[in-house]
């Protein structure tokens, strides 16, 4: 089938060739860093992760969200979503390789990672987080694959998926929890030693991943002859509102914590994302935005007017999305490093190579997206014939 991602208008292939151009240049920038090391990225001594593990971070979460179609579908037979889950699990797979792209640009040395394979150390969760997002990706193609070829034949799934799909529900809660395991089990870092940091990554999680699926199914509503329906973009807007609740909800416990205890091992991350330290507050006019859009989208989906009101429920979409990709990718993940354990604050700035680089592993995505959408398209197409 995937000859069938081979075929298309002139503007799919101006699309296609659009996004190939940005994923040259930006290969033409990681070539430098290859060169040069990490020395031309805005990372220290003291902010070694940076704008490639935010972008990880916040992508992890948005293949695990793909569970939030999957499960109605195949567990509640819930046949709204029927046009749409293959659609989901096709966003999941192109998130998960982008996440592990990440992960590849992010390392020092590249090839280093094939150690965590050559001498596997089940005591990390660095190990366990890679076994998790290999696990998922392998899961979904198998799922996708034979869902969607036993539509292009007109016939029910083989009864063996069924439990192939069951697995993939723990295992997309669990890429995100490891994840998530990942920052609380540094002890050194209070700004992540908390326990509702989980819960808080699948909540935003759950709100960002079907924000941007609702915004894709509108897109190839507007652009192909694909109509998801709008029952299924209803509940999922609605699964996207207690969600996005939820997530508001886990970030104001945290700074209740912060402040009524008045830790200041604690405070201080917060004090310097939102108010800064010594002068120094890059982050704070971010962090401000991602708070106000949050509170934006929570009262656009709380309404069930403005929910239902397409126009609306875009903005909704977005600013949740733009919201909880700045919360979660550089005020998370930065300002667990800012100030450092001594109290020094070192802040960090991504510089150009890592945005070319980070905007040519998002236009990979899109170009998978692309690719594996218009293979649904098509065969979808055929079906109807």
């Amino acid at each position: 089938m995937l000859e069938k991602a081979l075929k298309g208008t002139k503007a799919y292939w101006i699309w296609v060739i659009s996004i190939m151009a940005v994923m040259g240049i930006a290969f033409l920038f990681y070539l430098k860093q290859y060169h040069y090391g990490l020395g031309v990225t805005g990372l220290s001594r003291d902010v070694t992760w940076g704008f490639y593990i935010a972008q990880f971070t916040f992508l992890v979460g948005v293949a695990a969200s793909a569970v939030m179609v999957v499960l109605p579908y195949y567990l509640h037979n819930y046949k709204a979503f029927g046009k749409i889950t293959i659609l989901g699990e096709f966003l999941a797979i192109a998130s998960v390789i982008m996440c592990m792209t990440f992960i590849f640009v992010d390392m020092g040395q590249p090839f280093r990672i094939v150690n965590v394979f050559l001498y596997p150390t089940p005591h990390s969760l660095m190990f366990w987080d890679t076994v998790a997002l290999g696990g998922y990706l392998v899961l979904n193609v198998i799922i996708s694959r034979v869902v969607l070829d036993a539509e292009r034949k007109s016939i029910p799934p083989p009864g063996w998926i069924k439990p192939i799909i069951i697995l993939s529900i723990p295992w997309a809660i669990s890429i995100h929890t490891v994840t998530a395991f990942l920052y609380a089990g540094l002890a050194a870092r209070p700004f992540w030693l908390t326990a509702v940091l989980a819960p808080r990554f699948l909540a935003s999680a759950f709100s960002s991943g079907p924000a941007l699926l609702i915004l894709l199914c509108l897109l190839l509503r507007k652009f192909t002859k694909f109509d998801p329906g709008k029952e299924p973009i209803q509940k999922l807007a609605l699964i996207a509102t207690y969600a996005m609740a939820a997530n508001v909800f886990f970030v104001l416990m945290e700074f209740f914590t912060a402040l009524y205890s008045d830790i200041p091992e604690h405070l201080m991350h917060f004090e310097y994302l939102f108010l800064g330290i010594e002068g120094k507050a890059t982050l704070a006019p971010w962090m401000w935005a991602s708070e106000i859009l949050a509170l934006l989208a929570l009262i656009l989906l709380l309404n069930p007017g403005t929910r239902r009101r397409e126009g609306t429920l875009v903005l909704a979409c977005i600013t949740v999305f733009i919201s909880i990709w700045i919360d979660k990718g550089m005020g998370m993940v930065v300002g667990g490093f800012v100030p450092n354990p001594l109290g020094n604050v070192t802040e960090y700035v991504p510089t150009l190579t890592e945005i070319m680089i980070s905007l040519g592993v998002y236009a990979m995505g899109v170009l998978l997206v692309t690719g594996l959408y218009k293979i649904v398209l098509s065969v979808r197409g055929e079906v109807r014939a």
